[in-house]
């Protein structure tokens, strides 16, 4: 079997995980959760970049190689999220960045609308564009004609490990959307990422279900397992389901002489 290759924003990836550099006890976890995750692409907070203190700035911890999307977390429209994503392609000489617009502080779901107006305005500016926004049909629709280069759903709200609550969203985004769908936020399980990735997500991204587990570094294994295992759930098609019961052996004329 050939190998399957995730072809995204000019990348080529064999890992379908993407992982976050947020809530680590310690920064000194980031490389080892980067391999036994087998990640290939990590998002960093550009209010994380202190270039004056290495021991304070996430990008000293982060393993060569590994594809770095800077995101805009902390803007609250669409403005604010362009002014960090030009900071960030100053900084790292990147045109990847992911969208990140809140301004609700009680749930912090994102603001499908500026994050729209923010996608326009960078793709139309060179940049690959990856929007984290509420499972919403048009609202993707809106963005995969602004230049988006992905779709990043929740699975569920930001940080609360309740799993994969707007499947039957992001099944119609699957369906409907003719760009790569990332399920970002909200997977609490290793099963919730080997789901997404059986009902057809090119990807998932995970970070607090990582971070707050009593074994980090575990974790992140069994993240890489279950999206491998889902992956190939997928591409090998689901058996059918039937609302009656069927033998996997024949039944007729058994012990008959």
């Amino acid at each position: 079997m050939s190998k399957d290759i995730l072809k995204i924003a000019g990348l080529e990836l064999e890992s379908r995980i993407l992982i976050g550099s947020g809530k680590f006890s310690n920064n000194a976890l980031i490389p080892k959760i980067i391999e036994a995750s087998g990640a290939q692409t990590i998002t960093v907070a550009v209010r994380r970049f202190d270039f004056d203190n290495p021991n304070e700035n996430i990008l000293s911890y982060i393993t060569k190689g590994i594809n770095i999307m800077p995101n805009t977390s902390g803007a609250r429209n669409s403005q604010e999220a362009v002014t960090i994503a030009r900071l960030a392609r100053e900084a790292l000489k990147t045109d990847l960045i992911k969208i990140e617009i809140i301004n609700d502080n009680k749930y912090l779901l994102p603001d499908n609308y500026e994050t729209a107006r923010a996608c326009e305005t960078l793709a139309k500016d060179g940049f690959k564009v990856f929007p984290y926004m509420n499972a919403d049909l048009p609202s993707a629709r809106d963005m995969q004609n602004a230049g988006a280069a992905a779709i990043m759903p929740l699975g569920a709200p930001i940080g609360t490990n309740k799993g994969l609550q707007t499947k039957a969203m992001i099944k119609i985004l699957i369906e409907e959307i003719d760009l790569p769908i990332i399920v970002d936020a909200g997977l609490g399980k290793p099963s919730d990422a080997c789901q997404s990735m059986e009902m057809g997500c090119a990807a998932i991204m995970a970070n607090t279900a990582i971070s707050s587990s009593e074994n980090p570094i575990l974790m992140a294994e069994a993240f890489k397992d279950a999206v491998n295992a889902g992956r190939k759930g997928f591409l090998a098609k689901l058996g059918t389901i039937s609302n009656k019961a069927q033998a996997s052996s024949p039944l007729t004329n058994f012990l008959r002489n």
